[in-house]
């Protein structure tokens, strides 16, 4: 028989351990909220480097053509190979060399264009090893937007193009290209401009002005060309108007110069007339309004003032400000090349013209051809009118 004491004791533990199942309530903390972090204080952006106290020049010339074989064969006796050894050394002296590519540089083909008017039309055609001369010559860069760019069509452009990069030189002329070349730590952007069908249209001043500005935005320095203005011997002086050759216009040579460096250009070198003209300081950049016939073997007068031509180069610091310069004097005396004018008369007729054009230019014109900044009296802004038919 189970005793009294043991079921006491079985019920104890039953009733413990219903005890032990009852739930107990359970207190729930409140939650502190979520701790939000200040929002970090950044530092400000570095100011932009300080580009004051770099430099670079820039060597420019005007018009280039050192050999045509159509239609007939007019090529230098050597094949042009010393036809700018002559002024080599002072084309290779600066950072980067810049000229004018009057024809194209292409083997064979027919023309592009039909001349109507022979006197006023010329078709140049160079081998395309020619570009290799100007390279050993020192050019890094060529404009091709000019009225013989073309003189092969399309595809002359395109075959000079190829062959200046094939020797690495960059060019600018046709719609929409440009060229950039980097050196001492800067980038230039290099932008050719003409009156000529298919090129960065010099006449379409609006535009012309809102693209140089998009590159000002993204390079240290923006050098502009232009092959604008009348031409021949008696067009030395700029009219500040619009100008036309042989009926087809020429833009206003002042009006678009000025407007590029309101638009961010740095310097502006102007040919196309086939002899030299001022130059000016405006707004602390150079502008060269014509750089005339610099080589060119054939076809282009090189008679008197039209065989005149400077080698300029321009000193610019980081910021694209005129430094300093300088004009190597050179001239053309047929079947040679280009040489060096120990009477100085392409420095001579330049300040001799800037002077009278412009009156005070912003320039000293030393006796040994170095140009510096000078004071001007302020600039009275250019009226563009347009040329009436």
């Amino acid at each position: 028989m189970i005793s009294a004491a043991r079921i006491l004791g079985t019920i104890l533990l039953l009733q413990l351990a219903a005890c032990a199942t009852v739930p107990q309530p359970v207190v729930q903390e409140e939650t502190p909220p979520p701790v939000i972090p200040e929002p970090a204080v950044l530092p400000p952006p570095p100011p932009p480097p300080d580009k004051t106290e770099l430099r670079i020049s820039i060597a420019s010339v005007g018009d280039m053509m050192i050999g045509t074989d159509y239609p007939d064969n007019h090529l230098p006796d050597d094949d042009g190979v010393s036809f700018l050894a002559a002024v080599a050394p002072a084309l290779r002296s600066a950072d980067i060399t810049f000229g004018n590519l009057e024809g194209v540089l292409v083997d064979g083909g027919e023309p592009g264009k039909k001349c109507s008017n022979p006197k006023a039309c010329y078709l140049f055609r160079s081998p395309t090893r020619y570009a290799a001369h100007y390279r050993a010559a020192g050019f890094d860069v060529m404009s091709l937007a000019n009225n013989h760019a073309r003189d092969f069509g399309e595809e002359g452009r395109t075959s000079s193009m190829d062959a200046l990069a094939a020797h690495h030189m960059a060019s600018s002329g046709r719609e929409g290209t440009y060229g950039i070349i980097k050196r001492n730590g800067l980038s230039v952007a290099f932008l050719s401009f003409a009156v000529t069908k298919n090129s960065n249209m010099m006449l379409d001043y609006e535009f012309a002005f809102s693209w140089i500005a998009s590159f000002d935005k993204q390079h240290d320095i923006v050098v502009v060309s232009f092959h604008g203005g009348a031409e021949g011997a008696d067009v030395t002086h700029i009219p500040f108007a619009e100008e036309e050759y042989y009926g087809e216009p020429r833009g206003d040579v002042v009006w678009f110069a000025r407007g590029a460096v309101d638009a961010g250009a740095d310097l502006v070198i102007g040919h196309g007339p086939h002899v030299v003209r001022g130059m000016e300081r405006y707004k602390d950049r150079l502008i060269a309004y014509s750089l005339g016939n610099f080589a060119t073997y054939y076809g282009i007068s090189v008679a008197g003032i039209k065989g005149i031509a400077p080698i300029l180069t321009t000193t610019l610091d980081g910021n694209g400000a005129f430094v300093e310069g300088s004009i190597v004097s050179t001239i053309q005396l047929r079947p040679a090349g280009p040489s060096i004018d120990a009477k100085r008369r392409a420095l001579n007729l330049i300040r001799g013209l800037s002077s009278e054009d412009f009156g005070t230019t912003g320039l000293a014109f030393l006796a040994d051809g170095r140009l510096l900044p000078a004071a001007r009296e302020p600039v009275q802004p250019h009226i563009l009118v347009p040329l009436q038919n």
